[in-house]
């Protein structure tokens, strides 16, 4: 039986989509470097490719289970989640750069400290205490962390299903993840 780590991409995938978090671990971990420049290259933005990197990966996560190794490469269908991340978020930057202007708010700028901090954390994660703390959540924020995050969701669709505004729904995102951030840096 071949290790983890020497399986092809679409083992590693179907492994992944079965629940093996070992399997995900050894695709990200090979794909991470190429997935992190591709958004970096056309971004020219350090925290905004960190950023979509993690989505990108978020959703082969979440998509695993639909790869069809008949219809192409892991990696071709990788870099298609990708593409597809980099374009939603230029469109949502667009969006986000006008409500930025207009509440004069500039945007957050990440430092290489912070994003190693980010890699830290995320390889130390305790996935029990994650869902602890998640359950922990005040519903509002725990709704629309999940249906942004998890089920990548764009905030103008959250909103409406909420009957909230944009602002409100990021308010919760943004306050859910400060409380998910805050709980997992505390000792245990």
């Amino acid at each position: 039986m071949l290790r983890v780590a020497d399986r092809d991409d679409a083992a590693l995938l179907a492994a992944t989509a079965a629940g093996d978090e070992r399997a995900f671990e050894v695709f990200y971990r090979r794909h991470l470097a190429a997935v992190t420049g591709f958004h970096l290259r056309r971004t020219g933005r350090r925290e905004l490719a960190f950023d979509l990197t993690a989505e990108t990966f978020a959703a082969v996560v979440v998509g695993c289970d639909g790869y069809d190794p008949a219809r192409g490469s892991a990696t071709g269908w990788l870099f298609g989640i990708a593409a597809h991340k980099l374009h939603d978020s230029l469109r949502r930057g667009r969006v986000e750069a006008g409500a930025r202007e207009r509440l004069r708010h500039e945007p957050v700028a990440l430092l290489d400290a912070d994003l190693e901090r980010v890699d830290e954390l995320a390889s130390a994660v305790d996935e029990g205490r994650l869902a602890a703390l998640l359950a922990d959540l005040p519903a509002e924020q725990r709704g629309a962390l999940l249906a942004r995050v998890i089920d990548e969701r764009p905030y103008p669709e959250i909103a409406a299903e909420l009957r909230c505004s944009e602002a409100v729904v990021r308010q919760r995102v943004h306050r859910g993840l400060r409380r998910l951030r805050g709980g997992m840096e505390e000792p245990a």
